[in-house]
């Protein structure tokens, strides 16, 4: 079992508002470069799509659950298939995407009991969690050019150090997807 982080990021590390669904003032900034940057497979997850589960926090899954199952290309079906824990203290229904249930229990027991693979996309609070505990083995980074200044940092200042390796780097049209290893002391 491996737990993998999914992100768009900015060159300055920021994670914040990609789409522009924050109504933040510089978000939006992952589809300044055009709808190839993004759709599709760019994490290259598949088979682990088929076979892991995907963790998202109340506001991704909701953000993701009125995009995702109105859709009908093959990486929106196996998206789609996933099974899809939810952690959230507030939401009370996961029927609005199939496949989807609010998790039960702490976060951090149910990603160490975990059996197969769990991808973990955007979710940031979530995320930042499980580097305290050192529980995220891979980060696959879709790395935008662009330079934001402000907003939250996928590494925060203060946060857990992490040494990395970097298992491959492609150049996607204007983007770059990078997979990382966490490399354990």
């Amino acid at each position: 079992m491996s737990v993998i982080v999914i992100q768009f990021i900015t060159l300055d590390g920021i994670v914040t508002d990609p789409d522009g669904s924050g109504g933040t003032p510089a978000g939006g900034w992952a589809f300044r470069h055009g709808p190839e940057a993004v759709a599709g497979d760019k994490f290259r997850l598949g088979s682990t799509l088929d076979n892991g589960v995907m963790l998202m926090g109340r506001t991704t899954w909701q953000l993701f659950s009125r995009i995702w199952p109105g859709r009908d290309d093959p990486f929106a079906r196996r998206l789609n298939a996933v099974p899809k824990l939810v952690a959230s203290r507030t939401l009370t229904d996961s029927s609005a995407w199939a496949n989807s249930r609010l998790m039960d229990g702490d976060l951090l027991d149910t990603v160490k009991n975990e059996t197969r693979d769990v991808i973990i996309a955007g979710s940031l609070s979530v995320v930042h969690a499980l580097m305290a505990e050192e529980l995220v083995d891979e980060y696959r980074l879709l790395t935008f050019p662009t330079v934001l200044g402000t907003g939250q940092r996928l590494f925060p200042d203060g946060g857990p150090h992490t040494d990395l390796e970097c298992r491959s780097a492609q150049q996607i049209g204007a983007v770059v997807l990078a997979r990382y290893r966490t490399t354990r002391r």
